[in-house]
């Protein structure tokens, strides 16, 4: 009899739990950071491709971040996909340089942004429990080919729950912090 693969279960959850962290990093909490910018994508060279394959970021200063495109041809568009992004910013073209202040954030765009934040917790919550689901489901087939008796996949699938309250508890924690970061002023 084989055991079930509860390793590839939490590795999956944690997946889940590192894009949440990801999208946290490039929500604003009033302070510059260039992760701020990873995500958008830029028109270039007849494809969209991600800001961080056409320039590097930099955090000259704790409110600016400063844009340096590598093909000066390219500004123009970084320009624009930076001021499309909905981030609330405005770029300045310096040549190749593109300087980006980042503004206070006032009461209704940090209470939009907790909203946000809410989102991708929830999405990340979703995400975590189809794992579940796919992990208990997995249980299930094993116990019916007989590879599993009942106890025992009673018994794994009380692990696996246990895997899913954790990373859930994660998820709440995390988000209770970024939306203490975001609510300071």
């Amino acid at each position: 009899m084989a055991d079930p693969d509860i390793a590839d279960v939490e590795r999956r959850m944690d997946s889940a739990v590192e894009v949440l962290r990801r999208e946290f990093a490039g929500l604003r909490t009033g302070r510059a950071s260039a992760s701020l910018l990873e995500h958008i994508s830029v028109a270039a060279y007849d494809s969209q491709m991600p800001l961080n394959q056409v320039a590097s970021i930099s955090v000259p200063e704790p409110r600016m971040l400063s844009v340096q495109v590598w093909d000066k041809g390219l500004a123009k568009e970084v320009e624009k996909a930076i001021r499309d992004a909905g981030l609330g910013l405005n770029p300045i073209v310096e040549g190749a340089l593109i300087r980006v202040p980042i503004p206070e954030l006032n009461e209704e765009r940090r209470v939009e942004l907790t909203r946000v934040a809410g989102k991708y917790a929830e999405q990340a919550k979703v995400a975590v429990r189809n794992v579940r689901r796919d992990g208990m489901d997995m249980l299930k087939r094993m116990e019916r080919e007989g590879e599993l008796s009942q106890d025992e996949q009673h018994l794994w699938g009380e692990e696996i729950q246990s895997l899913t309250d954790d990373h859930i508890e994660k998820v709440s924690n995390m988000l209770a912090t970024k939306q203490e970061e975001i609510i300071q002023v």
